[in-house]
């Protein structure tokens, strides 16, 4: 089983936490000064955006916007969860869809159902863990989805979660009407989303000055530079402009029949590793190095089995007529630019 490590340290004074696999960075989080993902507002509704089917909401850190208007009125009080970071500029994203997520449990106060991930494939386990769903759930309206983390945890761990995350939803739910906009709660920080995603086994540092131990201070200012290798002497190179982020692959000094494809493959299998990294996301246009129009079907398997256990939602929209490949990624994370300034 390849290492994997856990460190829980802190970069120019913000909370971070990186993991490592194989002695390589594979995942990377700073907390900023920015609302974060998952924080849930008593949001007033503003103003409805004719044309977009959206309406602005007022929040204690500023405006908001919600992709709908049916059954809002301005004025009118409601819970909202942040959804990812706001471009420069624009409103935070929210959506009225509310998830009391954690290790072991989602709560899930508007889709009743008891659920178990799919990735858990053991009828005799899956049985033992809706007996325990059902057990905490009691008769609540509300839903819960049980995470893949479960395979390996304690019944009385699950359970405890269970009912945390549950005694959570309630809360809020009853602060859901009042006066002024308020933050109910916060989201979570990098070492807690460190406990709460990365569960595969794993030692866990918290040493302070691990990242400098562990080598990760030389692995995050690699990424400042544009340009990442390839096996083989290809390149490609992440470029993100205000529009979008351009991917340009490169074969390098490689003049075979097959460097194209070579040097695509080793790209898409690199890639979401990269974005995570990096922070980002929205459009990603990919400028592939040259392949005959019979390799694009290996090229997308390739590139769909990559983003299949990424973590980030990524919608592969498939080839524009000049033959670039486009992609359409949230933005869960701030850019690493702009964490680092």
């Amino acid at each position: 089983m390849t290492p994997r490590t856990i460190a829980l340290d802190h970069l120019n004074g913000a909370e971070a936490a990186a993991l490592m696999v194989g002695g390589r960075l594979d995942d990377l989080l700073i907390d900023s000064d920015h609302p974060r993902p998952g924080a849930i507002y008593r949001a007033i509704a503003d103003r409805p955006v004719k044309g977009q089917g959206g309406m602005f909401l007022r929040t204690p850190d500023g405006p908001a916007f919600l992709r709908q208007v049916k059954g809002l009125a301005p004025g009118q009080p409601l819970l909202v969860q942040v959804t990812g970071h706001a471009e420069t500029g624009k409103a935070l994203p929210v959506t009225t869809k509310l998830l009391f997520k954690s290790r072991y449990a989602i709560v899930t106060p508007d889709a009743p159902g008891l659920n178990v991930s799919r990735s858990i494939r053991d009828d005799d386990l899956r049985d033992r863990l809706l007996e325990t769903a059902h057990a905490e759930m009691g008769d609540s309206p509300m839903g819960l989805i049980l995470r893949s983390a479960c395979a390996q945890a304690d019944n009385a761990d699950i359970a405890g979660d269970i009912q945390a995350m549950l005694d959570l939803a309630h809360a809020v739910l009853a602060d859901a009407t009042g006066g002024d906009p308020e933050k109910l709660t916060e989201g979570d920080g990098p070492h807690a989303l460190a406990w709460r995603d990365w569960t595969e086994p794993g030692d866990v540092l918290t040493d302070p000055g691990c990242f400098v131990t562990l080598g990760v201070l030389d692995q995050i200012d690699a990424l400042r530079d544009p340009q990442v290798p390839l096996p083989g002497g290809g390149s490609y190179f992440v470029e993100p402009t205000r529009a979008l982020t351009a991917i340009d692959v490169n074969t390098g000094g490689d003049a075979s029949l097959a460097a194209g494809l070579k040097a695509n493959l080793a790209m898409a299998r690199d890639l979401p590793r990269q974005l995570r990294l990096r922070g980002l996301g929205g459009q990603i246009t990919l400028d592939l190095a040259p392949m005959p129009k019979k390799d694009r079907r290996q090229f997308e398997t390739s590139l769909r089995a990559a983003f299949r256990h990424d973590m980030t939602e990524t919608a592969l929209a498939g080839w524009t007529p000049l033959g670039h490949f486009e992609l359409q990624r949230k933005r869960d994370r701030l850019p690493l630019s702009m964490v680092l300034e």
